[in-house]
């Protein structure tokens, strides 16, 4: 049996503690700010990505009169 640390101990004493579809709803809860947390982290990894490519765009001598606004 895997022995938890006190706050994990705690929230499945809560959870243990709720009517199945209570449970459910919180499975459904944790999954969606998992999903927000992947999101987050792939929209940022596509834009650090990106940034060689747009380098070329956002610094340029055409460009660089908007610079100076």
């Amino acid at each position: 049996m895997k022995s938890y640390n006190s706050y994990e101990q705690r929230m499945m004493e809560k959870l243990q503690q709720l009517p199945p579809e209570k449970v459910t709803e919180v499975e459904d809860f944790i999954d969606f700010l998992y999903e927000r947390h992947t999101d987050r982290w792939l929209t940022m990894a596509a834009a650090k990505l990106s940034e060689p490519l747009l380098q070329r765009v956002w610094d340029n001598p055409a460009d660089a009169e908007y610079d100076n606004l």
